[in-house]
């Protein structure tokens, strides 16, 4: 199953507009709340100019990208970690996704309603992290509650088991208590890895979405501003983009006219694509590509993965069977357009089931049928 992103936010901020410019799809978007009530999904590729240089070199018939996938979820509101505004149907869509997308609204519009009347991005972030703060702590204190019993039992390691997992979740407790998320905690390894049972929403990685207006392209409003700050104490992503243009522009049926309106614009680059790389990264996803006579592809791995677990994102068969990889880098055909080159080079080198692949590494697999 691929890994995603949920976009979550208060009513009205701009979520589906954005998921909408993002999928080039129609997701229902409206001027009231609870206009998304089911969550719409999105499957979206991930630009990358390696890829494009590598097919230009070898020039097979496909070339095939990777993707992730995008999760628009429902406006959440005031007291939803109690049930209200239909609360619990989206916290458990939130609890579903790997990484949360927190659009935040930072343009005036009168046209456009908002649910508090004025614009405060403080307190909209506060009211949407304040809610998955309670979500947690539920959570939390629950697990607590029947954690005791585990005291009683007569095999020491159980208890000994218990006793540590108690004072993680007392500090976690702690910091929630606080109306902190649980990701601004110093944790280790291993107590990240204990937590991941309980799927915590607040220990999701964040990025925080400013959704601005067409002055605010080129500029920092004060409200971005105030967002920014917000992200720094929590150690969380920020990124702006506005997302009324970027429909507009992603609904253009010619490239040329989308370059030409950015252009006008002075968008060098697309907010969309910088979203994607965003959430890319956010995901703790790398790239390696492979190629054959067929096509050259992307493929999506987590930092750290090995090269039999690599090969097995290709084929199962191709993990089991792992022999060894020939890597080389993007960087290196870069240089000398030609893999005889790079062999006359030394630069392609051949590695084991040890080798942790590396961020734009090129490689063929061989193993055993």
């Amino acid at each position: 199953m691929s890994l995603n992103c949920g976009i979550i936010g208060l009513p009205n901020v701009g979520k589906s507009t954005i998921f909408s410019a993002l999928t080039s799809a129609n997701a229902k978007a409206s001027n009231y709340p609870f206009c998304t009530i089911d969550s719409n999904v999105g499957i979206v590729d991930v630009p990358d100019k390696r890829l494009d240089d590598i097919y230009n070199i070898f020039k097979p018939p496909e070339k095939i990208p990777v993707s992730i996938e995008f999760v628009d979820i429902a406006g959440l509101v005031e007291g939803a970690s109690k049930g209200e505004g239909l609360g619990n149907k989206f916290l458990a869509n939130i609890r579903e996704v790997d990484a949360l997308i927190h659009v935040v609204r930072c343009f005036e519009n009168e046209d456009i309603a908002h649910m508090y009347k004025d614009l405060n991005p403080k307190r909209d972030i506060d009211v949407i992290n304040l809610e998955l703060v309670m979500s947690d702590l539920e959570v939390v204190q629950k697990r607590l509650e029947s954690i005791e019993k585990l005291f009683k039992s007569q095999d020491q390691k159980v208890r000994d088991d218990a006793k540590k997992e108690k004072e993680l979740l007392k500090k976690v407790e702690s910091i929630l208590l606080e109306g902190k998320p649980v990701r601004v905690l110093d944790l280790n390894i291993d107590e990240k890895m204990k937590l991941k049972n309980y799927n915590l929403l607040t220990l999701k990685k964040m990025l925080y979405l400013c959704n601005i207006d067409e002055d605010s392209i080129n500029k920092k409003n004060s409200y971005v501003r105030e967002v920014e700050k917000i992200a720094k104490q929590e150690g969380a992503e920020v990124l702006k983009l506005c997302g009324k243009l970027e429909q507009e522009i992603a609904f253009m049926d010619d490239v040329q006219d989308k370059k030409e309106f950015r252009e006008m614009l002075g968008m060098e680059v697309s907010g969309l694509k910088k979203l994607i790389k965003k959430a890319y990264k956010l995901l703790g996803l790398e790239t390696f590509f492979s190629k054959n006579e067929n096509e050259v592809r992307a493929w999506e791995i987590r930092r750290g993965t090995t090269a039999p677990e690599a090969a097995g994102k290709i084929h199962s068969d191709m993990k089991k069977g792992f022999i060894k990889a020939k890597v080389y880098k993007y960087k290196d055909l870069m240089e000398y357009k030609k893999e005889e080159e790079l062999k006359e080079h030394g630069l392609i080198r051949v590695e084991g089931k040890d080798y942790v692949v590396q961020d734009g590494d090129i490689i063929y697999f061989l193993f055993n049928n």
